[in-house]
């Protein structure tokens, strides 16, 4: 819909975002409207013509929310006075400007546009006033003029303030000069933007800076790759930019000379990527063959206290990888669920109890799990190296390393080739390291595969744990997930395990839903809205995270209104996930938490407890949580996880993902589907395979 009038009052603003509360007063209502959304640079008296669309919000009522806005000259001379004398324009105040209008009429607008030399017949504009008012009036005119430019490329009101934030009066001319640098520099806008710019400003498609661009997209989008060959990446950027792969040699070519990318062999990195990689291998072999401080003068004596006091026995193969710990100075532990990791790691730290120990992992929950394990404080890795979110650094490095003897780290799965490049770079050369996860689980979700790629090198002590202990044997969730990891099919009912089999996508929709709320929580009192976790492999098609998020929001917040955020309606109550770091809110990728309050200004979001503020622009970085990817899920646990399993998600169904599901389970897992899709995923178990050198550079270093 398509709304125009004259601002009244600017209720609420973020200088930072744009966004904005205002009332506008529309020819042919009664009273006042209150529009919501982006604005740039809204004053009091102008004249906006918006588009978007009504929605009721439960406390403030009836809304227009703003897709596009532009702003259109006051056209009245009691318009312009008011637009002019509201602080619009540097100099001119309310009295200044009624001296304007009452001399220019509505012709005041023109004057200062072409003709600002006529101000100076308005009393008090003397030389020196004239020349100040035409130049804040040129500032003006040119935020007015690459507003109107952007939304003329199709670009909308929120992305154009983006841009204008990055490069100011500049804008038009970083654009002409290179469309592509938006998709680099400023968040928010991707390569199919930024191309469709380029193209309505006449580039052409072979154009050198358009197959750069392609190029430079095609490998910084590549999933989970730290590099990719030569002829693969020319493959994507092909499909890309509709082009022959042989045009793309030259751009290349451009990007190697000007250390835009590194080619090393048949292989392209990034240049960040490439520094991180050889960085993990340089410093671990570094960390292997430095000293390291003695963790116990008795290894015996205190692993044996430690037994003592937690009132537990270690058998061979885990007073082995105890022994390890304390001796190696880098080891990698590993194991599959029910293997007993947790009571070493939980006796480790009671044998080192006068040592400075530090325990960290990728995402709070982890953080959180190993630290109730251990009993022990534990941070996420993040917060251990604290990260600066002025200067997008860490303040732990080389200069300023971790105080620690032993640094363990949980979920090692999860740590991509940036993070754990920037945690080897704090650790003191005599420390020892500890990495501890389950190689078999799907690799991090940033770039690299670094735990599995440390295993194969090769070159590093491993110790990895097989056997399952009576008590974890008696879960079906234990032992299922072993069968899964093997490549064989979970099998029977039980107790905390079952398979419902249902080939309709839509019927097992609905059976999801009847399980969430009401025959899981009606058979083992679990709350449906806190402790029952919904994972898809996929987020489009009716057993999806999108469809199964409508479904379940539907029944367990039904009524709410809320506000709309892209595919999401979001509203108070809601269970939400955190899309992407944000180190300023220290909430990180996959981080879960509930709306506890949501207004016309903001929003209040509770992670673990702790309250944090969102303004309503940001809430584009939250989704619904009632069901989230697998990919999200990880580092997690939950009392109970439903898993759809169709052959519609035939693309990712694959072992280590269905592996990864299982082990969310804590209680219960339910999976819903087919025996023909979990054969599918069984069967590709080197699916998810990705591009990498680390564990090549390790085995080459001498």
């Amino acid at each position: 819909m398509e709304l125009e009038g004259t601002l009244e009052t600017l209720t609420y603003r973020n200088e930072q975002t744009g966004y904005s509360v205002a009332r506008l007063q529309v020819p042919g209502q009664s009273g006042q409207v209150t529009v919501v959304g982006t604005l740039h640079d809204p004053v009091v008296g102008q004249t906006l013509q918006l588009t978007g669309d009504w929605q009721n919000h439960p406390r403030y009522g009836r809304q227009f929310h703003i897709e596009a806005s532009r702003s259109v000259s006051p056209a009245t001379a009691e318009g312009i006075e008011r637009y002019l004398g509201s602080g619009m324009v540097k100099g001119i105040g309310p009295e200044l400007a009624r001296r304007i209008v009452a001399r220019f009429g509505t012709d005041s607008l023109r004057v200062l546009d072409e003709e600002p030399k006529l101000l100076s017949a308005v009393p008090g504009i003397g030389p020196s006033r004239l020349a100040a008012l035409g130049e804040a009036w040129k500032a003006q005119r040119g935020l007015r003029e690459v507003m109107l430019f952007l939304q003329s490329h199709d670009i909308g009101t929120a992305n154009a303030w983006r841009i204008y934030r990055r490069y100011g009066a500049k804008s038009i001319e970083r654009i002409r000069e290179n469309p592509y640098r938006l998709a680099e520099e400023v968040y928010g806008i991707g390569f199919r933007t930024a191309d469709r710019v380029a193209a309505s400003l006449g580039l052409a498609r072979d154009a050198p800076a358009r197959l750069q661009a392609g190029l430079l997209f095609a490998l910084g989008g590549a999933e989970g790759h730290t590099c990719l060959p030569t002829d693969e990446l020319a493959r994507r950027a092909a499909v890309l930019l509709e082009l022959p792969e042989e045009r793309l040699a030259e751009g290349l070519r451009e990007l190697a000379a000007a250390g835009r990318v590194v080619l090393e062999g048949a292989c392209v990195y990034l240049p960040a990527l490439h520094a991180a990689e050889a960085g993990i291998a340089l410093l671990l072999h570094r960390l292997a063959a430095a000293p390291r401080t003695a963790l116990a003068a008795e290894p015996e004596k205190d692993i044996a206290r430690a037994q003592g006091n937690l009132d537990l026995t270690l058998d061979p193969p885990q007073a082995e990888a105890l022994a390890a710990a304390l001796r190696e100075k880098v080891l990698i532990l590993t194991g599959g669920p029910g293997t007993g990791k947790t009571t070493i790691l939980r006796t480790l730290v009671a044998a080192l109890s006068g040592r400075r120990v530090l325990l960290a992992a990728p995402t709070g929950r982890a953080a959180k799990r190993l630290e109730e394990s251990s009993g022990r404080e534990a941070k996420t890795i993040h917060r251990l190296l604290e990260f600066d979110w002025r200067t997008g650094g860490f303040r732990k490095g080389p200069a300023e390393p971790l105080g620690c003897d032993l640094l363990i780290v949980d979920e090692a799965s999860m740590v991509d080739t940036v993070l754990m490049y920037q945690l080897l770079r704090a650790l003191p050369p005599a420390a020892g390291l500890l990495l501890v996860g389950d190689a078999d689980q799907l690799p991090s979700v940033g770039p690299g595969n670094v735990l599995r790629d440390l295993i194969a090198s090769g070159r590093l002590p491993v110790r990895e744990l097989t056997h399952i202990y009576r008590q974890a044997a008696a879960s079906l969730i234990v032992t299922n997930a072993h069968r899964i990891r093997a490549g064989r099919m979970p099998e029977g009912d039980g107790e905390d395990f079952y398979f419902i089999e249902q080939d309709s996508p839509a019927k097992a929709a609905e059976i999801i839903l009847q399980l969430v709320t009401e025959r899981i929580p009606r058979r083992f009192g679990l709350d449906p809205r806190a402790d029952i976790q919904v994972l898809s492999p996929m987020h489009k098609g009716e057993v999806g995270v999108q469809n199964l998020n409508r479904l379940l929001q539907g029944a367990l917040n039904p009524g709410a209104e809320g506000l709309q955020r892209g595919p999401w309606r979001l509203s108070t109550g809601d269970r939400v996930l955190q899309l992407r770091n944000d180190y300023e809110k220290e909430v990180f990728n996959g981080d879960i938490g509930r709306i506890s309050h949501l207004d016309a200004g903001q929003a209040v979001i509770e992670f673990d407890g702790r309250p944090v503020r969102y303004e309503l622009e940001e809430l584009d970085e939250i989704a619904l949580a009632y069901a989230v990817s697998v990919h999200k899920s990880q580092g997690g646990e939950f009392p109970a996880v439903v898993l759809p399993v169709m052959t519609q998600h035939y693309v990712l169904l694959q072992r280590n993902l269905l592996y990864t599901a299982v082990t969310r389970g804590r209680r219960l897992v339910v999976l819903v589907g087919t025996r023909r899709a979990l054969h599918i995923a069984l069967s590709k178990a080197g699916a998810g395979s990705r591009f990498t050198g680390l564990a090549r550079r390790l085995k080459e270093q001498v």
